[in-house]
């Protein structure tokens, strides 16, 4: 494998303790159940590319966004009441970004497309909230409430018709960023 190949790739290293102590487990591609190898994780380094992180197992629960750096406690850093149990590698994209948003789920309502960040919908589209959406390109985050506050769920190519049925209850989204890659 090459330097750029190895650079693309995605490294994080949990540790069970908070600030980097107790055993550890490295990791540079999904893990949909972490406790095989760790019994907690209370802290992360991420050394290249990003992640996301879930409280639960199988990429369920909160969302959380890691990019490059040192996590030294989960809990105040990210507000998690419990500690990371699954993780999805981000790939980087390089190209356009295109995602078409609905007000309503299966994809009824107003629509719009949008190639840029969306601080706020409302304030742009007079949209009272985001029930569905298809992803045409890149990857995105997107949050329940305006300006890229409150919870988070990432989205990669593919449609959303419901964002209930993910597991998300009645969470409705309001602003929604690109994963760019100046973030890896």
């Amino acid at each position: 494998m090459t330097t750029t190949e190895m650079n693309m790739m995605g490294k994080i290293i949990f540790y069970e303790d908070r600030n980097f102590q107790g055993r550890s487990y490295e990791c540079s591609s999904d893990c949909a159940d972490m406790s095989s190898y760790l019994s907690r994780c209370h802290s992360c380094k991420v050394e290249r590319g990003c992640f996301m992180v879930y409280n639960r197992t199988n990429f369920m629960g909160n969302q959380y966004f890691m990019r490059r750096g040192e996590y030294a406690d989960n809990m105040s850093m990210m507000g998690m009441s419990d500690c990371i149990k699954s993780c999805r590698m981000i790939p980087m994209h390089r190209g356009s970004y295109r995602m078409k948003i609905y007000e309503r789920e299966n994809f009824e309502g107003q629509m719009y497309e949008l190639t840029e960040d969306c601080d706020d919908i409302m304030s742009r589209y007079s949209m009272s909230s985001c029930m569905s959406c298809n992803v045409m390109e890149g990857h995105w985050l997107m949050y329940e409430q305006p300006q890229y506050r409150g919870r988070m769920m990432y989205m990669r190519p593919g449609e959303y018709r419901n964002f209930m049925n993910m597991g998300m209850g009645n969470m409705r989204f309001m602003s929604m960023r690109r994963i760019m890659d100046s973030y890896y």
